[in-house]
């Protein structure tokens, strides 16, 4: 598994991979950790960009490991358009994804119960699979979204909105949301308690 340095490598998160692919049950995060090595030459460095379009790539650690399968499925599968990510992704099996899965979703995340700044009206499209915080999603194939890099979740949104990014589900919810409340949605799903990076992960198995 290499990733470019220059490009956004799992674009997993945000807004919604609500596509189930099949999964192994049992999953070692031990051979995720050998794994998903080189994926911290991206996704465990702060605020690293992807080159273009110019987004954060995003923060990994702490994130549903079911999410994480289907992501990477979903890359395999040329759902998500992203060539870097397409060209790791296919060199999987579903063991290796249930593995690298379990690895980068770490110690379970404790949803703080407390909700950072005013939620923008726009929200309530978004709180019955993410939770009132990005947090408490109602599955774990739906991502965490609080702490996630504001910016990438605006370019998930974006892409969702266009079609390039496709999945069933959100390609209905967006259509309810105005282009215009994108930035806004993003920045509060930010400041929440939720995801880290996956150095956090690797050093700590979980998110401070």
């Amino acid at each position: 598994m290499k990733f470019r340095p220059t490009l956004a490598a799992i674009g997993f998160g945000v807004m919604a991979a609500c596509t189930t692919y099949s999964a192994q049950a049992d999953a070692d995060p031990k051979k995720g950790e050998v794994l998903a090595y080189t994926c911290h030459g991206c996704h465990g460095v702060p605020e690293y960009k992807n080159a273009y379009p110019n987004y954060s790539v995003p923060n990994l650690g702490g994130q549903h490991a079911k999410y994480i399968e289907n992501a990477l499925a979903a890359y395999a599968a040329g759902d998500r358009p992203h060539q870097t990510m397409h060209a790791q992704a296919v060199t999987l099996s579903e063991q290796d994804r249930a593995d690298i899965a379990a690895f980068l979703q770490g110690e379970a995340i404790q949803p703080s119960n407390e909700v950072v700044g005013t939620p923008p009206a726009a929200t309530q499209t978004c709180v019955a699979c993410h939770g009132a915080d990005g947090a408490k999603t109602v599955m774990d194939d739906y991502p965490i979204l609080a702490g996630q890099y504001a910016d990438y979740i605006e370019q998930a949104l974006r892409d969702y909105k266009s079609g390039k990014r496709k999945n069933p589900i959100m390609a209905g919810i967006i259509t309810g949301i105005d282009e215009k409340d994108f930035p806004a949605l993003a920045q509060f799903f930010a400041n929440q308690k939720g995801l880290c990076s996956t150095k956090d992960v690797r050093e700590n198995g979980k998110c401070q």
